[in-house]
């Protein structure tokens, strides 16, 4: 059943390929032990990341200031490794009659959006384990306190202005699309080719939208996370407005596709913060076998 078919595992920034290695060793055990079938793996490392070189052709200057590529190259640098596996390793020498399935973890999730985009027909299915959401700066989430309609009487219970602002401060440094990355990946104007997290609507191989499964961290452990990791982000915080912004994300890219080819509802990945093939790789496994018995 998967002739002409490749599941390719879409890192976010962080974790490289090798974060995926648990949740494909859990599945190739589970599909195994069911006689279940399952396609051809990729897992690999973008320019700039894990194993992998600096992108050659990034300008002299991103050295200094990590603006190297964009997604859109990214994507175009995805469809010529695609082209040259379908050949080399899968025998198929027009890649147009492919069908690819992306697992992506964070931005992997945009990355997989454009190049659905930009090259129509060739996803039959998606994974999203906890989108990046591509639209936002990530500190505007958030209330501005030097705004002039700003109410500190609106703030969480025992959270400070002081505390608000710290947090801004805090994320605006970490995850700003102006902050550069160990990639020189440009993500600078990634709100203007995906402004909407749920058009443009996908075409899969059919002419029909692919099968999608959209996951969501659960929110009690990411807020967790963010306050025991290195920010000390009050849960509060976490909890009044950057879950409930990141749940509406989700929720439209739920209408990527046709209903009948979607959860009708968000997947919450149980005690699984943002990088959910480390915090759950059997979770990601089970998910992974459900798409493939959907195509």
């Amino acid at each position: 059943p998967f002739i002409n078919t490749l599941l390719v595992f879409l890192n976010g920034l962080l974790l490289p390929k090798s974060g995926w290695e648990d949740s494909i060793h859990a599945l190739i055990n589970t599909r195994n032990k069911t006689s279940s079938p399952y396609p051809a793996l990729l897992c690999y490392d973008r320019y700039g990341q894990g194993d992998s070189d600096h992108d050659p052709r990034d300008p002299e200057s991103s050295i200094k200031t990590g603006y190297g590529h964009d997604a859109v190259r990214v994507v175009k640098d995805l469809h010529q490794l695609l082209k040259q596996l379908s050949a080399t390793k899968l025998g198929q020498h027009d890649v147009s009659r492919m069908r690819f399935i992306f697992v992506c973890n964070s931005i992997g999730c945009p990355i997989a959006r454009l190049y659905a985009r930009a090259y129509p027909r060739t996803v039959a299915g998606l994974l999203f384990l906890d989108s990046m959401i591509a639209n936002t700066d990530f500190v505007s989430m958030f209330p501005d306190p030097d705004d002039a309609q700003f109410d500190p009487s609106t703030l969480p219970t025992g959270i400070s202005v002081e505390q608000l602002r710290d947090t801004r401060a805090k994320y605006k440094a970490m995850f700003h699309p102006s902050v550069p990355n160990n990639e020189r990946f440009d993500r600078r104007h990634l709100n203007q080719q995906l402004p909407h997290a749920n058009t443009p609507k996908l075409v899969g191989p059919d002419g029909i939208g692919p099968r999608l499964t959209v996951v969501g961290h659960d929110w009690n452990e990411f807020a967790e996370q963010g306050l025991k990791g290195s920010l000390q982000i009050p849960k509060a915080l976490t909890n009044a407005y950057v879950n409930p912004h990141w749940q509406q994300y989700n929720e439209g890219l739920l209408k990527l596709t046709e209903e009948d080819r979607v959860n009708k509802n968000i997947i919450i990945a149980k005690c699984c913060g943002h990088f959910i093939q480390k915090d759950g790789p059997d979770f990601v496994a089970r998910e992974i076998g459900r798409l493939l018995d959907r195509l």
